[in-house]
């Protein structure tokens, strides 16, 4: 198969759908397969509004950006960043501030490869392989430490990739090892999977949950108790909390579209 998608790492099995390409598929992305595309339509079959709350997510990313730049910050390391598509972390960062640093982390090869790609010649954004589940092998990469200064303050952004880390794996600990390398003034930025807000919706979103139980990366729903416990005790949540993301400081020129209690988002400074 490598030789008929030449932009295929060699080893990577195109066969099992893959989260970050069912998301890139979702939100117009190209560097999907079938089995992606399948997989969200069947997604979308059982759950509706899944496409609403994929561009609801897409959204508040952007709006978490502008706003982190428009505070000061110059340095991004967006973790779990997935495969590039239409407003990537760095094109809102750097058109607020030309000097703004972005260091993206996937653990999937194919999103990092395209990455690559897409960042050749930008000397302020980069990428590597890595695993959120290993905060330090992120924290300490040669290549993260020559692009980002710890010292000064960082945004650290887990969009979209916390439910996919189980309790055992101990979330709101990864957090805290993320959290204590970071200066004050520093912004850790959350997007989690919530539970739908009607008894009909919960049902329909249990049959996209068991969907997601046949790939590697497995989704857990927490609710908003849950995902504020997560963040550390030497963060605080900016306003507006732990809310549905069309409620996250939405801009005024959007469209006025229900909230999505699916999408959970959230901003905390560190004091």
């Amino acid at each position: 198969m490598s030789e008929t998608y030449g932009w295929v790492p060699e080893g990577v099995d195109i066969t099992v759908p893959d989260a970050s390409r069912v998301y890139d598929y979702a939100l117009g992305g190209v560097h999907n397969f079938a089995v992606d595309r399948e997989f969200w339509h069947r997604a979308e079959e059982a759950f509706p509004g899944a496409g609403l709350v994929a561009r609801a997510n897409r959204a508040f990313l952007g709006r978490a950006v502008r706003w982190l730049a428009d505070a000061g910050v110059r340095q991004f390391l967006d973790i779990g960043s997935g495969i590039p598509t239409l407003g990537n972390v760095h094109e809102v960062a750097q058109e607020a501030n030309p000097d703004a640093r972005v260091m993206y982390v996937d653990i999937d090869p194919i999103a990092v490869q395209q990455s690559r790609s897409l960042l050749e010649g930008n000397p302020y954004a980069r990428v590597i392989e890595g695993d959120l589940r290993d905060p330090e092998g992120i924290l300490y990469h040669p290549d993260v430490l020559r692009l980002l200064d710890f010292s000064e303050p960082v945004a650290v952004l887990t969009v979209a990739v916390l439910h996919f880390v189980p309790d055992a794996a101990d979330p709101a600990g990864i957090l805290k090892r993320l959290g204590d390398a970071m200066v004050s003034g520093s912004f850790l930025v959350m997007s989690h999977a919530g539970p739908d807000a009607t008894p009909e919706g919960r049902a329909l979103q249990e049959q996209v949950r068991k969907l997601y139980e046949r790939t590697p990366t497995p989704v857990i729903i927490r609710d908003p108790e849950a995902v504020e416990a997560l963040f550390p005790a030497d963060f605080e949540l900016v306003a507006p909390g732990v809310v549905s993301a069309t409620y996250w400081h939405p801009d005024p020129d959007e469209a006025d579209e229900s909230p999505q209690p699916t999408a959970l988002v959230a901003v905390a400074r560190k004091r």
